[in-house]
């Protein structure tokens, strides 16, 4: 799909403000209302726009803890991958989960926990259990140094 100048401004301003009427959107491109709106629809029909999601706060919820789990596999098959992405898929606290390369870990998992005790109920009765998991090293975040969820559209 080729992306004009309004699209990219849309899809722009969605990143930054899914909540944002039509009116106002069009007014912000300065496009009327009616082409806007075909647009964002074309925008969500192309895939392009994959949904729209409330961003919450971790810590207010009781989550204080991030950590960053570097998991190694015993074998590279697709059947152990599959096994244990299907395993991690259920599991709450996972918030990412990333097929790496250039690491000694396979996987690298984003999580959020309540506190040290929770991280150590998930890592010693849900992750180490994995079939195939071989190796688990963690990394706590102290800081958010950057943290956004728009992609670059230049």
């Amino acid at each position: 799909m080729v992306l004009d100048r309004y699209d990219r401004q849309i899809l722009e301003i969605l990143q930054v403000d899914g909540r944002v009427n039509n009116q106002d959107l069009a007014d912000r491109i300065g496009l009327s209302p009616s082409p806007c709106l075909r647009r964002v629809r074309a925008l969500e029909e192309s895939g392009l726009i994959l949904g729209y999601r409330a961003l919450l706060d971790a810590k207010k919820l009781g989550l204080s803890l991030m950590a960053l789990v570097h998991i190694s596999m015993d074998r590279h098959t697709p059947e152990r991958f599959a096994n244990f992405e299907a395993s991690v898929d259920v599991l709450p606290e996972v918030l990412e989960c990333l097929l790496i390369t250039g690491q000694d870990a396979d996987y690298q998992v984003k999580v959020f926990v309540r506190d040290m005790d929770h991280y150590q109920d998930l890592l010693l009765n849900k992750l180490t259990r994995i079939e195939g998991v071989t190796g688990v090293h963690s990394s706590f975040v102290l800081r958010r140094v950057v943290d956004r969820t728009a992609l670059a559209l230049a």
